[in-house]
């Protein structure tokens, strides 16, 4: 089996690389904006790799020959920062993708297992699980939901025009790992924080909603889950996540500080104040993408699929916070460890990894 992976110097693209590298019938194709430079190890080494920018306008006449022979396409390229300029988010994660699938067309590969989120869902309930049939129109004010949404909506298209096309939608939960730990401070922290701040004991207070509650789900679970979908005969949408489901307690706990009860329009009001006083990287919508978004009951992972998360959710922010501390990373552009500091640079700019 022959699979190229769009943003496969990422977070969950290594991961996915270090899964298919342990399957010897699987050649990869890499494909990424800035490769890792040759004789960077594992699990990069032994790919084959290919500079694309998906947002260009000449990608699908670029792409479509680097894709001849291919099987299936992982699609996984995303953008998340700069988050002060919606335009080049829109480029890459909404124009990107249809290049992408563009580009698959031209040269006949039919199967598409694509990076989807539960951003994609319309705001939900958080004391149990929805399943894949809830709406994904997504959380209004989040302009990460408003380009899942928009890409979702442009697969459905695809699909009922081409109906040879196979598409699988990975809605993920948030996807952790230790190596991800630089790369997840520069998009969400920024350069203000010195990263030793987050050692257990270094954080007083943590704030606690019960609307605050979402899923995570370690790296390479997810990269199973992928590898799952690669090699069974399935289409549509799977939820991915693991277990307990993240709050504010949760955090507190790993971190060794007390919670604090805040009102979602506080915490927004201030992650909006910071953000456009460029303090901080997060835009505002990320508040209330946390605040709406549902549990995911992942019972079609398991019964189609095969898949259960094997980390607990508790270990996977443990690994990750830790990361994050100790500047981990991984030897990829997008994943390159950090100094002292989270990023550098003015938050919000600059266009990371």
């Amino acid at each position: 089996m022959r699979v190229a992976i769009t943003g496969a110097t990422g977070n969950v693209g290594t991961a996915l690389l270090r899964r298919l590298a342990a399957e010897p019938d699987v050649e990869v194709v890499g494909l990424a904006r800035r490769p890792p430079k040759p004789g960077s190890g594992a699990p990069y080494d032994g790919v084959e790799w290919h500079a694309v920018d998906i947002g260009d306008d000449s990608t699908p006449d670029r792409l479509a020959p680097r894709l001849e022979g291919v099987d299936a396409v992982v699609h996984l390229a995303w953008q998340i920062q700069p988050s002060h300029d919606r335009r080049r988010l829109w480029r890459t994660n909404v124009t990107g993708s249809r290049h992408v699938v563009e580009s698959m067309l031209r040269a006949g590969v039919t199967k598409l297992v694509y990076a989807s989120s539960v951003g994609a869902y319309a705001p939900g309930p958080k004391d149990r699980g929805v399943d894949e049939t809830w709406p994904t129109t997504g959380v209004r004010r989040s302009s990460y939901s408003v380009d899942k949404v928009a890409v979702e909506r442009m697969l459905d298209r695809f699909e009922r025009e081409r109906s040879r096309l196979r598409v699988v939608r990975m809605r993920t939960a948030l996807v952790f790992q230790g190596d991800a730990g630089a790369e997840i401070g520069r998009f969400f922290v920024g350069p203000l924080v010195p990263r030793g701040l987050l050692r257990p004991g270094r954080v007083p207070v943590v704030p606690r909603n019960a609307r605050l509650r979402a899923q995570t789900v370690h790296a390479d679970d997810a990269a199973q889950a992928y590898l799952m979908a690669l090699r069974r005969e399935v289409t549509g949408a799977f939820n991915i996540a693991g277990e307990p489901p993240l709050d504010g307690a949760l955090l507190a706990a790993e971190l060794g500080a007390r919670t604090v009860p805040v009102p979602v329009p506080v915490l927004r009001a201030a992650a909006a104040l910071s953000w456009h006083a460029r303090l901080q990287p997060t835009e505002p919508g990320w508040i209330d993408l946390a605040a709406g978004a549902p549990l995911m009951d992942c019972s079609r992972a398991g019964d189609l699929l095969g898949w259960t998360p094997r980390h607990d959710a508790r270990a996977t922010l443990r690994e990750l916070l830790a990361g994050m501390a100790e500047g981990g990373g991984a030897p990829s552009p997008a994943l390159r460890p950090t100094g002292r500091r989270l990023a550098t640079g003015l938050p919000g700019h600059g266009n990371p990894g």
